[in-house]
């Protein structure tokens, strides 16, 4: 109860509260509608309230923020693994271009090699390697329907490397020089001295034998093939002396030579044809 000038006033009731609250919003929303007289007092508000909106809307602003970075590395991880392997594989590819560039390569010189010596030439593909003990022999992918020949010598850029021992169908087996049962041949580059190599079964080295104190080698001379016998082209190097050993107590020289033909390198051989050479494949085994 109110007491105004002696009286008592009771409180409104609540639905005259609402008719008259009603009518104040009413008439504060026409007021606000015609003359915008509102428009400072809620800017105000909506400025005093933008710091409780950030506020608010920060946990969510970092979590979602979080979420994109969690996203975008576990992105950039796999994108970055991805690039990894692909460069890999590039890496491999560049390897076996470069390993099929020197290949042509060595190709290419063989057969420049091989066109001043014979009169036909022919590539064979190494199958494989003998792995006998102080025994140096290879199988090639050329046979007697190619035309090869027992005999017939085999070359590579650099010197003489054999000469087929075996002919089949399709294959054939060569002996290479350094074999303990090859010989062959050879001129003194320099001095004209002939003499034999011999195999000695290791896989670099060859060896002159039967050579007396008097005889005009050097270490350091070429040895090139003779063409005595008719198996090797003439004048092709075949080996370079690397060592020689005068024992006053030996009757001959210990010479030791080292081949010019990269017998271990490779998987290319060059197969030789002279004028004089079997029109056939000749003997099969």
């Amino acid at each position: 109860m109110i007491n105004v000038f002696g009286r008592s006033l009771g409180a409104p009731s609540h639905l005259t509260r609402l008719v008259l609250l009603s009518a104040l919003s009413v008439a504060l929303m026409m007021l606000d509608h015609r003359g915008q007289h509102l428009e400072k007092i809620r800017t105000g508000l909506n400025t005093l309230a933008y710091p409780i909106q950030l506020v608010a809307a920060a946990p969510a602003y970092v979590v979602r923020h979080l979420a994109d970075f969690f996203t975008t590395r576990g992105t950039l991880r796999a994108d970055n693994e991805k690039l990894l392997a692909e460069r890999q594989l590039l890496l491999a590819r560049l390897q076996q271009f470069e390993a099929l560039e020197q290949e042509n390569q060595r190709l290419r010189q063989m057969l420049v090699s091989a066109a001043q010596v014979a009169d036909k030439v022919i590539a064979a593909e190494l199958v494989e390697v003998s792995a006998e003990p102080f025994t140096r022999k290879v199988v090639v992918a050329k046979g007697s329907h190619d035309g090869v020949y027992v005999g017939q010598s085999v070359i590579d850029a650099h010197g003489i490397m054999g000469q087929v021992t075996q002919v089949a169908g399709r294959v054939s087996r060569v002996t290479l020089i350094t074999d303990a049962g090859h010989a062959i041949p050879v001129v003194n580059n320099r001095s004209s001295l002939r003499a034999v190599v011999f195999g000695t079964g290791n896989p670099d080295t060859v060896k002159v034998p039967y050579l007396t104190a008097n005889a005009d080698i050097k270490e350091g001379d070429l040895l090139v093939s003779s063409g005595m016998g008719g198996t090797f082209p003439p004048g092709y190097p075949v080996a370079q002396v690397v060592k020689i050993i005068n024992d006053p107590n030996e009757s001959f020289l210990s010479i030791t030579a080292k081949p010019t033909a990269r017998l271990n390198h490779g998987k290319q051989v060059m197969l030789v044809w002279r004028g004089d050479a079997p029109k056939s494949g000749g003997k099969t085994k």
